[in-house]
């Protein structure tokens, strides 16, 4: 059985970069274009809370958009504000992701790792994960966990289940 598409929007927050220099959300996005899901849409605005919470409130309500990916904001430095700017919009908090998302970075990073904010949660049955926005944490967090949990035969479970429907299935 071959697994779901989903339709994903990618979201990279950076004062700093242009979508042309967004190696992190390159990444992301060959990563799930690989995995066979669907770039829906894209977007690079700066590290401010509003506008970020404007762009994820209009995917979330977006009935076709399935799963959101934001990269970048999730440190301590003055403008990192992701987490603060999503929380507030998630309906339920995947209190799991940010801790093995922050295991799994321990060896690559060793104790850096618990600067890491890193965030999950559902909002209108879409998933959205916030990730750092370095390329090394954007492929630990698609390679190790959300390659797996955005695929509908993994087991013993999965996110695919769970989400708003209009999943596309390769096999029909």
């Amino acid at each position: 059985m071959m697994a779901d598409a989903l339709n994903i929007a990618v979201l990279t927050l950076s004062d700093t970069r242009t979508l042309a220099e967004d190696r992190s959300g390159d990444t992301l996005v060959e990563r799930l274009e690989a995995a066979g899901h669907q770039l829906l849409d894209r977007a690079l605005i700066p590290d401010d809370i509003y506008q970020m919470r404007a762009v994820v409130s209009r995917w979330i309500a977006d009935p076709e958009i399935q799963v959101i990916l934001a990269t970048g904001g999730t440190g301590f430095s003055g403008r990192d504000s992701t987490p603060e700017a999503i929380r507030p919009l998630l309906d339920t908090e995947i209190e799991g992701f940010g801790e093995l998302f922050r295991q799994l970075s321990w060896a690559e990073i060793g104790s850096s790792t618990v600067q890491s904010r890193a965030l999950g949660g559902l909002a209108n049955r879409t998933a959205i994960f916030c990730l750092p926005g370095s390329t090394g944490a954007c492929r630990t967090a698609w390679d190790q966990i959300l390659l797996e949990q955005l695929d509908s035969t993994h087991k013993p479970c999965n996110f695919v289940g769970i989400l708003r429907h209009g999943v596309q299935n390769h096999g029909q």
